[in-house]
């Protein structure tokens, strides 16, 4: 299949659109900077909100598979998550529909689910709030006859960019470094997917899943304090201290009045500190089943992580010929 990959260099992304060439599909890369990140596939250089874009880089495509998002905890300007997050999806579905494109694979969140023990979705920040309005868009285009497939993956983990979307690296790595505060929720119990399985998830699902249909594509479920005793296994590192819920929203109110005043993006924000305090557990069974979706062990995802952040660590404190430097 030709796929159309929006969104295809960011963390998952760029997984995806490599799952894409080693099964034999020929993925277009759509994202902003796509000719510029050396992707194994033909890149179109566009902007999700530009519905022209989207039709143009969608032409001659048996599939679209739908990952941009914007992915963040906060920005000055709100809007940019109703424009991308729901503003994106609209112009896929448009594009699809105008093509006749009969696959369409979109990519959610769990945050557009219930958490643990709620009877509906919460929107605790402006992404959670853009991905549970995006889904009901979803919803409503299946209901109107929309080829779509959804997928919501758990929190997506492993070797890569540090980088936002990449939330469990960047906290092993400042872990690792002496930067990482704390841990707000420490006990509480999310579903860590590791990335490679996730991108083989959305393959399977382009490859064999059912319009209309839903997949979870989770992983272990586990104590966000059990990442950390896993590192702490591999490298000897202390675990991290555990922040009192109240201390974590006291810190954000003053994080997020701060923000308010300078524009800087804050440490910390309300909505975080609630979603952090929230157990988000989620089943995979139904998408092992139906799509052969595999779940690689917590224990070994971290690992390769944990290699991966220690390569870095290396390869930025070396040159080519393995001295010492120093940082400027």
């Amino acid at each position: 299949m030709k796929i159309l990959v929006t969104g295809a260099t960011g963390y998952l992304g760029r997984a995806v659109v490599a799952a894409a060439a080693a099964r034999g599909h020929s993925p277009v890369a759509f994202a902003r900077t796509a000719s510029a990140a050396g992707l194994p596939a033909v890149p179109y250089d566009g902007d999700v909100r530009d519905e022209d874009a989207v039709l143009a880089a969608a032409a001659g495509c048996d599939a679209i598979c739908h990952l941009a998002a914007l992915v963040s905890v906060w920005r000055p300007r709100r809007a940019d998550f109703d424009e991308v997050n729901i503003g994106g999806l609209r112009a896929v579905l448009r594009a699809a529909a105008r093509l006749d494109i009969k696959r369409v694979v979109y990519t959610s969140s769990f945050m557009a689910l219930a958490p643990a023990g709620a009877a509906a979705p919460v929107m605790l920040n402006d992404y959670q709030r853009t991905k549970v309005l995006a889904d009901r868009v979803a919803a409503e285009a299946v209901a109107a006859g929309a080829p779509l497939i959804r997928l919501y993956p758990g929190v997506i983990y492993g070797a890569g960019l540090l980088r936002e979307s990449n939330l469990i690296g960047v906290m092993i790595s400042d872990h690792l470094a002496g930067r990482l505060p704390g841990l707000v929720g420490a006990a509480r119990r999310w579903s860590y997917a590791y990335i490679d399985d996730v991108a083989d998830g959305h393959l399977a699902a382009l490859e064999r899943g059912e319009a209309g249909e839903r997949y979870l594509l989770g992983g272990d479920n586990v104590p966000q304090m059990r990442i950390f005793e896993i590192v702490r296994d591999l490298t000897g590192a202390r675990l991290p201290r555990r922040i009192p819920f109240a201390a974590a929203l006291a810190f954000a109110a003053c994080s997020e009045a701060r923000a308010a005043l300078t524009g800087a993006a804050p440490r910390l924000t309300i909505g975080t500190a609630r979603i952090l305090n929230r157990d988000w557990t989620m089943p995979s069974d139904e998408a092992s089943r139906l799509l052969g979706f595999r779940v690689t062990a917590i224990r070994d995802g971290i690992a390769r992580v944990v290699a991966a952040v220690g390569d870095r660590r290396v390869s930025a404190a070396t040159g080519p010929a393995g001295d010492r430097r120093t940082r400027e």
